[in-house]
């Protein structure tokens, strides 16, 4: 009798597991079920849609996202040609004395090359990485060292500074690549892992949560007003040398490329930031198709709501949310669709924004000539248009490739003056030219380091897309004015863009 009942236990708890089995292994291939498309030969990156009912298994372990990741992170080291000094280089022993032209050995001052590290994304089986624009800007020779330590030297195919992007190519093929994810599904508080190579310690791999979401440190508008800095935030490790990485899920989804860090010493000190995917992929897309991108713009001058801005506009609202329009330029495409200063964005297609770098990030995604609704409060009231966006020069045209290159091609870092260099000098606006190197305003004029550019051809010149926009249309010869913050009176400076 004992003999029956345990034979009927066992034929019991045998069928029972086989059913479990069976019912984990049918919602497991449900769970599993993603659709992704990543052409390397179209030059298309899209995103994931990945329709996982759970997180939790892969809440507990990072080592499957660690496994697949690291063979498609990359190291770079970035080689710098040496560089003939400026004239006013403060490591010329003779300046002080002779002036800037002195050389008693009869050859120019130089510096010594130098050589930059980063991190680097492998986001096609045929070579195509993705990085920061800093790892690469101004590099003479750009090494790409694999996991596997083999080495290959890079071309640059674009560039992009107003996001910190670049995309570089190696001549290699099947090689493991990263998959892209959505940073708009990305939630605060999930888990993410930075890989890269800090201080040289090859396939490094970090992890930390989402700290926050678009979120601006105001590290690129210092050097260009449409700069797009709408940033993931985390506490994963992040130290120089990881710039260029990749941030992702624990689904090894790439979800953010690493790009900056906030701290008072140089290292890693909580906070880091990475450039959502999803800008990532639009940039991408742009720089292989064009060769530069091609971004949409509204023209309007933004803020972020706040019980403050809400005081001093004498706005009353029920709640804070959405995005204040503080002025809109003349033909912008704002201005056509009939949006005015004091109208609040809320949704650009629906999709809710609520501080300005949202906006910007939304707005980013489109091209000229795309058609977008807004939905905006206007006196209280909800109301909705479409917005036909431009490009930067004020048409609704994608914009040729030779425009950027005119623009590098001056050889200059520009920064918009600041309302405290407005006061003291008495302008309205301007460029001051904040860097020389080595192009046709260095080789064709005398033009110092600190000049500010007020006026192109006569035109009058208050921001760096007014310059942009100015050079973008221009052939020939061009003439420059404006002046020295320390020296009275007008300079002029002429040569020849072609």
């Amino acid at each position: 009798m004992n003999f029956k009942k345990l034979a009927l236990t066992a034929f019991v708890a045998i069928i029972s597991a086989l059913v479990t089995v069976g019912v984990y292994h049918y919602i497991d291939s449900k769970n599993q079920s993603a659709t992704f498309e990543q052409k390397q030969a179209s030059g298309h990156f899209a995103q994931v849609n990945y329709n996982a009912t759970s997180d939790l298994p892969a809440l507990l372990d990072f080592r499957y996202a660690a496994k697949i990741t690291t063979p498609g992170v990359v190291h770079i080291r970035t080689s710098y040609a040496a560089q003939q000094a400026t004239r006013n280089d403060q490591n010329n022993p003779f300046r002080d004395f002779f002036g800037d032209e002195f050389n008693p050995f009869g050859q120019p001052f130089r510096q010594q090359p130098s050589e930059s590290s980063g991190s680097g994304v492998i986001i096609s089986d045929d070579g195509y990485i993705v990085t920061n624009n800093h790892v690469v800007d101004d590099g003479e020779k750009i090494q790409v060292i694999l996991s596997d330590k083999q080495s290959y030297e890079a071309k640059v195919i674009g560039t992009d500074p107003s996001t910190d992007l670049a995309l570089i190519k190696i001549d290699e093929k099947v090689l493991p690549f990263i998959r892209f994810g959505n940073s708009d599904s990305v939630e605060v508080g999930e888990w993410v892992l930075a890989v890269g190579n800090p201080f040289n310690l090859e396939s490094t791999v970090t992890a930390g949560i989402v700290s926050a979401k678009g979120r601006n440190i105001n590290i690129l508008r210092t050097r260009d007003t449409s700069a797009v800095e709408s940033f993931i935030q985390t506490d994963a490790a992040v130290n120089p040398g990881n710039s260029g990485g990749a941030l992702v899920n624990t689904r090894g989804e790439l979800i953010g490329i690493n790009s900056a860090i906030a701290t008072p010493t140089g290292t890693f000190a909580g906070y880091s930031f990475a450039v959502p995917v999803n800008i990532v992929s639009k940039v991408v897309n742009d720089l292989m198709k064009y060769g530069m991108v091609q971004r949409g713009f509204l023209g309007v001058q933004i803020a972020t709501l706040s019980s403050e801005l809400a005081k001093e506009k004498g706005l009353d609202l029920k709640s804070l949310s959405g995005v204040y329009v503080d002025g809109v330029k003349s033909g912008s495409a704002a201005q056509v669709a009939g949006l005015k200063s004091g109208d609040i964005i809320t949704k650009v297609n629906n999709i809710t924004v609520n501080s300005s770098p949202e906006l910007q990030e939304q707005v980013s995604r489109y091209h000229p000539g795309d058609n977008i609704t807004l939905t905006y409060l206007r006196e209280g009231k909800e109301k909705t248009v479409n917005v036909i966006l431009k490009n930067n020069a004020g048409s609704t045209e994608y914009l040729k490739k030779d425009v950027s290159s005119k623009i590098s091609a001056l050889g200059a870092d520009f920064v918009n003056l600041s309302a405290q260099e407005k006061k003291v000098l008495g302008l309205s606006g301007g460029v001051k030219v904040a860097k020389l190197s080595e192009g046709k305003l260095s080789q064709n004029t005398n033009m110092r380091e600190g000049f500010i550019i007020t006026k192109i051809d006569n035109k009058q010149i208050d921001d760096i897309d007014e310059l942009k926009s100015v050079l973008s249309n221009k052939k020939g010869g061009v003439m420059i004015e404006g002046r020295y913050p320390d020296y009275q009176g007008q300079y002029f400076y002429a040569f020849g863009l072609d």
